[in-house]
């Protein structure tokens, strides 16, 4: 007769975070299954059962053995860390009874989550609406990682990100950080929590600018605050919103945090000669990048800030097209909806891969020749593709095409000065705003385009003063 499987999480690494249902299961089970390095945190209370390990990687292997003993009568509890239900044994528990019909009686034991752990070392950083996001692509595929990553980022969650770093995957957290800091300040809070509970506990608390890959292992969990998030006394507290005044939007607060940041970036910068739309885009580009040196690159051609903030407010304001979908995830929703913008990305519109083909091109570069064909007039943004910049110049100077503006910011090493020096000397009339050299990106552009949303902001301030 088949007896049963208790699928028990044990918490993050000490036997005070079992919970009482946690400590009576295994205390009624006969066989413990799990990956040998969970048993040293319940060997006090495992003592006299029998412990099977499958190792690491064998999760199906240890669901299966798990079954295979449960129907031969025993009751078996398989253990997992922290919650069994997040990142744990329990969905391939589940599915895999549906998938033998199995008649064992599978219970869940819920156990305390690594990152509600790592939150109570922290401070509190997960007291508003929070996600997690596990780095492991060993079933997700990255592609798939990325679009939540970017999602969570865009959507202001704080985000628990679990398995941020292997031996063989050692890039995807800076990817990672890059996706987030397109769209959250340098000085967010983050918060380091490595083996909690354990002998070895660490915590620690930085900002978005300095987490690197040095910060983190296999046995980190890593919580990023969102916009409303600080540090206080080296805890991260994520406030509900208890002590905002009444007549104090959300806006407002993060009007203020920024403010911050911009007066630290003015005590950071030599803005003698500066004209104030030069100041005033430089602080958003290093408010984005932790970058004090854009300060220098960032060159403003025929009254660019100007121009378009007028033509944004016009009415009518004109298209916006970019040359890779992400910098128009980091153009402000709010106000662009207000205003009625148009935000458009060609480089998935069918007709280019056909047009790229047919005429021996890039798909960059079809995409602004249809650009130009349908919005010759359109203010042109290029956070990442050179010969998608250089290829709108080509157009400018054949007469095909008279934007409003550029955004020149294209980033990498291969024809990107060049592009940006064909802008500046080939299109001597037409207002742009240049990142010279090699720096730029995508989230670069769509803060110059959200800085000259802004511009009437910053008419009420005085550089050297304060913002």
């Amino acid at each position: 007769m088949a007896k049963k499987i208790y699928s028990i999480g044990i918490g993050p690494g000490n036997e005070k975070y079992l919970t009482p249902q946690a400590l009576q299961a295994i205390q009624d089970a006969e066989v413990i299954i799990g990956y040998s390095f969970y048993f040293e945190h319940i060997k006090q209370v495992s003592e006299g059962k029998t412990l099977l390990d499958t190792g690491m990687r064998k999760e199906r292997e240890r669901a299966l053995k798990a079954f295979e003993i449960a129907e031969g009568g025993k009751t078996v509890a398989v253990i997992s860390s922290g919650d069994s239900g997040v990142y744990g044994m329990a969905p391939l528990l589940w599915e895999m009874r549906a998938e033998r019909n199995s008649d064992v009686d599978l219970e869940v034991v819920p156990g305390i989550s690594a990152m509600f752990a790592a939150a109570s070392k922290l401070g509190a950083p997960l007291g508003h609406d929070f996600c997690s996001i596990s780095m492991s692509d060993l079933l997700t595929p990255w592609e798939k990682i990325e679009k939540r990553i970017v999602a969570a980022a865009d959507a202001d969650f704080v985000t628990a990100v679990y398995n941020p770093l292997s031996k063989g995957r050692f890039w995807q957290l800076m990817r990672l950080r890059e996706l987030f800091l397109e769209v959250r300040s340098p000085e967010t809070p983050v918060g380091i929590a490595r083996n909690v509970g354990r002998e070895d506990e660490s915590i620690e608390v930085i900002t978005l600018a300095e987490l690197d890959v040095t910060k983190a292992d296999m046995f980190t969990v890593i919580v990023i605050g969102n916009s409303q998030t600080f540090k206080s006394q080296d805890k991260m507290i994520t406030p509900r919103g208890y002590y905002a005044k009444k007549n104090e939007s959300d806006d407002k607060l993060g009007r203020k945090i920024m403010n911050k940041s911009f007066q630290t970036i003015l005590d950071n910068i030599d803005i003698t000669g500066k004209s104030l739309a030069h100041v005033w885009v430089a602080l958003h580009c290093i408010h984005t990048t932790a970058d004090f040196n854009l300060n220098e690159s960032v060159e403003l051609r025929n009254n660019v800030v100007e121009t378009l903030h007028e033509k944004f407010y016009s009415g009518k304001p004109p298209v916006i097209v970019t040359d890779v979908s992400m910098v128009t995830r980091g153009i402000r929703r709010a106000i662009a909806e207000k205003l009625g913008l148009q935000i458009k990305c060609y480089l998935d519109d069918e007709r280019v891969a056909k047009m790229a083909s047919e005429k021996n091109i890039t798909r960059t570069q079809a995409g602004i020749q249809l650009a130009v064909e349908e919005h010759p007039d359109a203010i042109f943004a290029f956070g990442n593709a050179p010969t998608a910049l250089m290829e709108l110049i080509k157009l400018i100077r054949n007469g095909k095409a008279n934007p409003v503006g550029v955004i020149a910011t294209p980033v990498g090493f291969v024809n990107v000065k060049e592009s940006k020096w064909q802008l500046k000397y080939g299109c001597p009339t037409t207002p742009a705003v240049i990142v010279n050299g090699r720096k730029g990106g995508s989230n670069v552009a769509a803060t110059i385009i959200n800085a000259i949303l802004s511009w009437n902001e910053a008419e009420q301030m005085h550089p050297g003063e304060g913002v």
